[in-house]
């Protein structure tokens, strides 16, 4: 998958009309007349000062028919760095660098031993269609697209021991994986309760298995395990 690591504040530069209030603290919907804001959870973040740091994926869809407009992010900390993967093309707008879902990119920078999470925000707005310009040429040479898929699954977890796999579909290959441990928590987990989750990642015959615990902080509390496969080759 050709993509771009287009940072967040890029987000707050998706202007479709003036006038639009916005949505809470957050501006993932300023500027965007027709806008349904969606909140995600919090994405804990693994700290360390290994090199290179550590970066965990989560996606964020919008309902059917709808695109993504505009995004923000809430720091438990200010060392967090948060991106987002756009496509390639032009110009740099809805349908075009963002689709139906996004995937936000984080990361911990800090010196600090703490945990560490992100929440992430998504505008959505009606999908107009679009497209872009295809380059002609006498050699071969292609304009990018879209080679791979990311197969996600996302599910809820509760205390006791965990096991989740994720694959590709048949004639598609693992490229791929990540796992992330999320809450949907009213302030960032405290490192108790982010430490209640421990989640291990292995890539087996072509399959992402995540395994792990899940301890009884947790009950009460709505957690997930989100694992994605970014798979290619299919049709």
């Amino acid at each position: 998958m050709r993509r771009a690591l287009v940072l967040v504040a890029l987000a707050g530069a998706v202007v479709l009309a003036a006038g639009a209030g916005e949505a809470g603290a957050t501006g993932e919907c300023r500027g965007l007349r027709v806008c349904v804001p969606i909140a995600g959870p919090w994405v804990v973040l693994p700290h360390g000062s290994r090199v290179p740091r550590a970066t965990v994926e989560y996606q964020l869809s919008c309902p059917r028919r709808f695109v993504v407009g505009g995004l923000d992010a809430e720091l438990s900390d200010r060392a967090v760095e948060v991106a987002f993967l756009g496509t390639l093309g032009s110009p740099v707008n809805p349908g075009i660098t963002t689709a139906r879902a996004v995937v936000f990119a984080g990361r911990y920078v800090g010196s600090s031993g703490r945990t560490t999470s992100f929440r992430p925000y998504i505008g959505c707005i009606p999908a107009t269609g679009g497209g872009r310009r295809v380059p002609t040429s006498a050699s071969r040479v292609y304009p990018p697209g879209r080679p791979t898929i990311r197969r996600v699954r996302t599910v809820r977890l509760k205390p006791g021991g965990l096991r989740v796999e994720q694959g590709c579909a048949a004639g598609e290959r693992l490229v791929a994986a990540s796992h992330a441990v999320a809450f949907y928590t009213s302030a960032p987990p405290s490192q108790g309760l982010a430490a209640s989750v421990t989640a291990r990642r292995a890539v087996r015959n072509g399959r992402i298995v995540v395994s792990g615990h899940t301890g009884a902080l947790t009950r009460g509390v709505h957690a997930e395990l989100q694992v994605s496969a970014v798979c290619a080759g299919g049709e």
